[in-house]
């Protein structure tokens, strides 16, 4: 994702380990100014974080967005629940994957696109504990190739 105004704020490393991602979406996300203060300067948090389906809306849960330090005492609730903007059409679409398949809708990245914040929320597949290993195990073998070929110069 490395396009022209695009700015990664933060990644959630531990969804792509412990999830298979299907398939991905951008959504915008409803924010207070203290939030996008602090966001700015890169203080959130997707690890434990998840999204759900309420009332035809999508809420992204247990993010935490660390409070702006230079606020005033009226600073946002550091793991409040935010509405996700999409267009109705894919939430139905995305609500209706989950409930048949047994798939989750997880965050995956933050950024800045044009000056907005947005979030990819990436609808996922839980991995077992075997798929865990045998991805480590082929990392382990790649990074082993990797240094015999750097090793080996004619």
């Amino acid at each position: 994702m490395k396009s022209e105004g695009i700015k990664i704020i933060a990644t959630n490393k531990k969804a792509y380990h412990d999830y298979e991602v299907v398939e991905t979406f951008e959504a915008g996300i409803v924010l207070q100014g203290s939030e996008v203060k602090s966001i700015r300067r890169g203080s959130i948090s997707l690890k434990e974080g998840y999204v759900k389906i309420k009332n035809g809306e999508l809420i992204l849960t247990k993010c935490n967005v660390s409070p702006y330090s230079a606020s005033s005492f009226f600073s946002h609730e550091p793991l409040r629940d935010r509405k996700l903007l999409m267009h109705k059409r894919e939430i139905m679409r995305l609500q209706g994957k989950v409930q048949e398949k047994g798939l989750t809708i997880v965050p995956l990245k933050v950024y800045f696109k044009k000056g907005n914040i947005k979030i990819e929320i990436g609808l996922v597949r839980g991995k077992k504990q075997y798929d865990k290993r045998a991805e480590a195990r082929k990392k382990t073998i790649e990074r082993e190739i990797q240094t015999a070929l750097k090793g080996y110069r004619h």
